[in-house]
């Protein structure tokens, strides 16, 4: 039986000069809210909506079995929202698809630490969202789950994360540092595509591939690293990071997709740790790069992809 009911929570109304009050909506007077939108005066769990209610503090919320979902937001909250752990003493575990898209006036979200799943867009085109905490119990971040966040300028991603999706922070213009934890084995196509802000960030050795498009557009990063891990870098995963100067990649490293990057105009050394990997077309077209190559590594000629190929002795 799902029970559609009200959620008190802690809003704190954002303020230019003077400190955020903080205001609590009072659980007598969202119960008697509830009778009046859905016309009962019978208990709470007995009310059985079509719908899920959508009154103050304006989130929309779903209970069944013994957890509960949060289902959507009111576009016109804002400040800062406290999520609490329990409903009605039920522990909240999930957040669905789309559940604070276009909340544009938010700030900042409290996700509690019972939360496992989000869903897919669930805070995709919140523009005023500056920061958040992904919390341990998550071990997946959807498809475009913080899609065209604007202000957002970091993130911190729990330890249970083992998957991130394709465009899960695609166009987060702001964001300027991340941190992905230890135990990621996959990064999706275009997960931080158009995040121009980007300067630097850290691969662990858990990742076995670097998706499609995964950094495209990343005008801001300078220089990245490619762990040993990782056996693939898909087609124009770093295409278009035209202020990237140098890379590393790691031995384990065997294919490069067509072009991984293309148009990174300031590129001029590539460092491999490995033997030659088989290229797609056009891997650094565009790019002025020099190639350098450990002695005992296979494959490699004078040239790879039109590029010069040298010792790693000879970089200067």
């Amino acid at each position: 039986m799902k029970i559609f009911v009200l959620l008190p929570v802690l809003i704190v109304l954002g303020g230019c000069s003077k400190p955020e009050p903080v205001v609590e909506v009072n659980p007598v007077e969202e119960k008697q809210a509830l009778k009046e939108e859905v016309g009962t005066e019978g208990p709470v769990a007995e009310s059985k909506p079509a719908e899920a209610v959508s009154v103050r503090p304006h989130l929309k919320y779903e209970a069944e079995g013994g957890a509960v979902t949060i289902t959507g937001c009111n576009r016109n909250v804002s400040g800062k929202l406290v999520i609490p752990v329990t409903i009605e003493g039920k522990p909240i575990t999930s957040i669905g698809a789309k559940a604070f898209s276009r909340c544009s006036s938010l700030t900042s979200i409290t996700i509690p630490d019972g939360v496992t799943s989000i869903g897919g867009l669930a805070f995709g085109l919140c523009s005023g969202l500056t920061s958040i905490t992904i919390p341990n119990g998550v071990t997946n971040i959807s498809g475009g789950v913080f899609f065209q966040c604007s202000s957002l300028t970091s993130i911190t991603i729990g330890a249970g994360v083992t998957s991130i999706g394709g465009n899960a922070f695609s166009r987060c213009s702001s964001l300027k540092s991340i941190t992905i934890p230890d135990g990621v084995a996959t990064i999706g196509g275009g997960a931080f595509d158009g995040c121009s802000s980007l300067t630097s960030i850290t691969i662990p050795d858990s990742v076995t591939s670097i998706g499609g498009d995964i950094f495209r557009s990343c005008t801001g990063l300078t220089s990245i690293t490619i762990p040993d891990s990782v056996t693939s870098i898909e087609q124009g995963a770093f295409q278009e990071c035209s202020s990237l100067t140098s890379i590393t990649i790691g031995a384990g490293v065997t294919s490069i997709g067509q072009g991984a990057f293309y148009s990174c105009s300031s590129l001029t050394a590539v460092t491999f740790l490995g033997d030659a990997p088989k290229a797609g077309l056009l891997v650094f077209e565009g790019a002025n790069a020099t190639i350098y190559r450990k002695p005992e590594a296979k494959g490699w000629g004078d040239t790879w992809d039109g590029r010069p190929v040298k010792l790693i002795s000879e970089k200067p």
